[in-house]
């Protein structure tokens, strides 16, 4: 069972990177945002891309590995069993919303961000690309509460 635990461990800190991640660029880039000066909106714009990388990817994968490799260790399986099953739905349907609309997004502002200089005015479409961005984050997180929901009560 020392695997099992092992597993546990990798998927659990997987969920912190993502959900911890999601949450506080979120916020951070809220912040930056408001106060409209081009060069912290660019700075954080950056980090939103790096952190992605650096954790939001990492946590899905460990997530993923963990999950699935807890799951196999005490013989369930991830696809018929019913709590394990919902979460992966959940996880799914706010990767899928990431996919589609955050990333897009995050890609066209890290590409206007990248032109800021310290005197421009940044541009109203960035503003509004930034409003979508956060309702779509939002929506996205449900999702994952959800998932975390059904993984803690096993509903």
């Amino acid at each position: 069972m020392m695997a099992y635990g092992v597993f546990k461990v990798i998927h659990m800190l997987g969920i912190i990177l993502l959900v911890g991640n999601v949450t506080v660029t979120a916020c951070w880039k809220f912040f930056a945002d408001r106060t409209r000066d081009p060069r912290i909106i660019a700075f954080s714009q950056r980090l939103v891309t790096i952190t992605d990388w650096a954790f939001t990817a990492w946590g899905i994968g460990l997530t993923c590995i963990g999950g699935f490799g807890a799951a196999w260790i005490v013989g369930l399986n991830p696809w018929r069993t019913g709590w394990i099953a919902r979460s992966e739905v959940m996880f799914g349907l706010s990767g899928l919303i990431w996919l589609a609309i955050l990333l897009p997004i995050q890609i066209r502002q890290a590409r206007q961000a990248r032109s800021f200089g310290p005197a421009d005015m940044v541009p109203e479409s960035y503003f509004r690309s930034t409003r979508i961005w956060l309702i779509w984050g939002v929506v996205a997180t449900i999702p994952l509460v959800g998932a975390l929901y059904f993984m803690v009560f096993k509903y």
